[in-house]
């Protein structure tokens, strides 16, 4: 199964928990039976993008990312890769890869929540996943990063933007 097969099923598979998220939920789907090359960067009419929201339950905390290029606390994610099998698997390896932290592993219900949202260089059509951090988790900053920081659930609302609450609200709900 091809990467673009993995994002028209899970799209389709996906109970989408609200009609805002159920019309995004159509548009991805229609975006990938007009684009061929939907899911990568190279299609300027907007692209599929992973992402993960690393959780730590335990200490009711989220680690965000200080974006270097769009200057927001964000979740870790960005732009699939050809050697992504899955959807899934891209929103994992960018978390490892954004994190630092090696043995996370995904919410077994799949996506958490869709967000479409303008970047510099296209639409992105982002298909959101909660990670949760293994016990002891130390982050390390990538390059893509200003900085990195353990954010409690409350502290949230306080230095991201309603696309990241949304998704830690909705992530809170699932766990």
């Amino acid at each position: 199964m091809s990467l673009h097969e993995d994002a028209e099923r899970v799209l389709k598979e996906w109970p989408a928990p609200d009609t805002a998220q159920e019309r995004l939920r159509i548009a991805y789907g229609d975006h990938l039976a007009s684009y061929p090359d939907g899911l990568w960067k190279s299609c300027r009419d907007g692209h599929i993008t992973a992402s993960a929201l690393v959780v730590d339950p335990s200490s009711g905390r989220v680690l965000l990312t200080l974006h270097r290029k769009l200057r927001m606390w964000l979740q870790m994610g960005g732009h699939c890769e050809p050697q992504d099998a899955t959807l899934a698997r891209a929103a994992l390896r960018e978390a490892t890869e954004e994190s630092g932290i090696d043995g996370l592993t995904l919410l077994p219900a799949g996506p958490v929540r869709l967000d479409r949202h303008h970047t510099p260089c296209a639409w992105h059509l982002d298909v959101q996943y909660a990670a949760l951090a293994p016990d002891g988790a130390v982050a390390a900053i990538s390059d893509e990063s200003l900085d990195l920081r353990w954010f409690g659930y409350d502290e949230v609302a306080g230095v991201a933007d309603a696309s990241v609450v949304g998704l830690v609200d909705r992530t809170r709900a699932l766990l």
